[in-house]
């Protein structure tokens, strides 16, 4: 899954695929590069970022949604959103999947839109909200507190009609360095819920404060995570380099067959 931020200040690259002709040039170029997917987001969800409304959100969207699926008709596209109004407009215009930050809890009209399209849909686990979830993350045990929650959630949202969902643990959204990886290393243990695991941490702070870089240098480390997480069964990766981390999937494709055993 290609990260096509249209918002100003996103973490790593705010403001650079805001215009369309821009927003048009990276997403060919994820494509080319072997995305199965674009996630096109137009609120910034970084730690502290101010909450802007729909209809701003939708200002900022709606113009590089409706030229890329024109552009690339057949790509698969994403949008990251918590609400519903934008996954509504957004699903009448041809976009695919709703991938939503906050797992339904901001607005209460999202799973109902989900599931009056069919759109498969993201639900990640947030503690707190993007201005938030950072000032204090506090778990009894986190994997076990995850886990238990995502699966009230993931249960909820089947309820209310959602018909194909992917979970997403929601790696940087409050939890603290020690979360993060505590999450990562019990990845497998998620494969409880039954539904397709989407691992995001590209880029994110849980890599700069290890190597005491910033985003633009956490590309190497951003790789490390993608085959650990691979090998503790995630199914998709969200990212912001598209050909890195295809060749991320292609080399531990490559460690999995090694283990089968020929057939006779």
């Amino acid at each position: 899954m290609g990260i096509l931020n249209l918002t100003p200040d996103s973490f790593h690259d705010g403001g650079a695929w805001g215009k369309p002709d821009a927003a048009l040039k990276q997403a060919e170029r994820m494509l080319e590069e072997g995305a199965d997917m674009l996630d096109l987001g137009a609120q910034s969800t970084r730690p502290g970022a101010q909450r802007v409304g729909a209809n701003a959100e939708w200002q900022r969207l709606e113009p590089v949604l409706v030229a890329l699926k024109k552009a690339q008709p057949h790509a698969i596209l994403s949008v990251d959103t918590f609400h519903a109004e934008v996954a509504r407009r957004a699903l009448a215009e041809g976009a695919d999947v709703i991938n939503d930050v906050s797992g339904g809890d901001a607005d209460p009209d999202m799973w109902n839109v989900v599931a009056q399209a069919r759109a498969p849909y993201v639900l990640m686990h947030m503690q707190g909200t993007p201005t938030t979830m950072q000032d204090n993350p506090n778990y009894h045990d986190v994997v076990h507190d995850v886990v238990t929650h995502l699966q009230r959630r993931v249960h909820a949202a089947y309820q209310a009609g959602v018909t194909d969902l992917v979970a997403d643990v929601g790696f940087g959204f409050g939890k603290t360095l020690a979360h993060n990886y505590a999450l990562l290393d019990a990845l497998d243990q998620f494969q409880e819920l039954q539904c397709p695991i989407l691992a995001g941490v590209s880029r994110k702070s849980m890599i700069q404060k290890v190597l005491q870089t910033d985003s633009q240098h956490a590309l190497n480390g951003t790789t490390a995570l993608h085959a650990w997480a691979l090998d503790r069964g995630a199914h998709i990766l969200r990212v912001h380099d598209v050909a890195e981390a295809k060749e991320a999937v292609a080399l531990h494709q490559a460690l999995v067959q090694s283990r089968t055993p020929d057939a006779p």
